[in-house]
């Protein structure tokens, strides 16, 4: 069946705006086909702009992605962006933006794990490469000592060698 735009545009509103419904409670409301609502709603995001009246007046505003199919970067810059904004100019960006408070407060938690994370993994990575340092120089020592040693047990080979060939001096002097 084909509906009217205007009842298409209004349909995705409903799934994306706040207060947000899902396809398929809207599906029973509504009785439209629930692969047909998730089809508008995901043509919508992609690119159209949908009108909208604000006190009366035709405006046009463009659906935006849900927040789930924000990228990282979209999210730590929502987060950075509403970090300066008094209540109400918050309150007034997350309808904008189409986004509940609670998750700008998730978010602002996760980049602040990232970042906490990635300290800790710099603190990590400084103390293994100490820690790489002082094995090689250990592993350095520990050759030194072994060609030290075998030097030795070379020169005590040679030593009881000569002795056998040319007799001990020690016998000599009896």
């Amino acid at each position: 069946m084909n509906y009217p735009e205007i009842f298409k545009e209004k349909m995705v509103l409903r799934m994306s705006g706040p207060g947000r419904i899902s396809a398929n409670a809207l599906s029973e409301e509504v009785g439209v086909a629930q692969g047909s609502l998730s089809r508008w709603l995901r043509e919508a995001a992609e690119v159209k702009p949908v009108a909208k009246k604000a006190n009366g007046k035709s405006v046009k505003t463009k659906i935006g992605k849900r927040p789930q199919d924000w990228t990282a970067e979209e999210k730590l810059e929502a987060v950075l962006e509403s970090a300066s904004l008094s209540e109400a100019e918050l309150g007034e960006y997350l309808r904008r933006k189409g986004l509940h408070e609670t998750q700008l407060e998730q978010w602002r938690r996760l980049a602040k794990d990232g970042a906490t994370e990635a300290l800790q993994s710099k603190r990590l990575r400084k103390k293994a490469s100490v820690e790489a340092k002082r094995v090689r120089a250990l592993e350095r020592e520990l050759r030194r000592k072994e060609k030290a040693l075998a030097e030795t047990a070379a020169l005590l080979v040679l030593k009881k060698k000569a002795a056998a060939i040319w007799g001990d001096e020690d016998d000599s002097t009896e």
